[in-house]
């Protein structure tokens, strides 16, 4: 069975967001940081070389395949902001609703800058996607 590609590291969470270019979108990742250690009170870590996770999960599946994956996270990518929920976003469209300007993906939020956002229903959809995940496997911090 192959492993994950995206595990955890030792590198520095600190260095990866001081590097964030350009300034605003930096601005933007510090932002995000904070509030994702408000909301979930863990410390971050960094899954492979650019996710910065909160909390842990291993799962099993049916299958018999299993690991280890962030809790819930984010990613300053160049051309937007990438938040992660796991499982995924299919039961939050309230939320969504009021969120602002965003695209999706299957467990990935995109977001172009924090100013498109209401940043308390990304806290509500961060915390109600923590308390889902919980439903499937134990999170924990990481």
């Amino acid at each position: 069975m192959t492993e994950n590609k995206t595990r955890p590291t030792e590198a520095s969470v600190a260095d990866i967001l001081a590097g964030v270019e350009p300034a605003r979108k930096r601005d933007d990742a510090l932002a995000l940081d904070r509030l994702f250690r408000r909301v979930t009170g863990w410390q971050p870590r960094l899954w492979g070389p650019s996710i910065i996770g909160y909390g842990a999960y291993h799962y099993v599946y049916d299958s018999g395949r299993e690991g280890d994956f962030l809790a819930t996270g984010f990613s300053p990518r160049k051309t937007s902001l990438v938040v992660y929920i796991m499982p995924g976003y299919a039961d939050f469209g309230d939320i969504l609703a009021r969120l602002g300007k965003h695209k999706l993906g299957k467990s990935c939020l995109y977001i172009n800058k924090l100013a498109d956002i209401d940043e308390s229903v990304l806290e509500a959809l961060i915390r109600a996607g923590l308390d889902d995940l919980a439903t499937r496997w134990p999170v924990s911090p990481s």
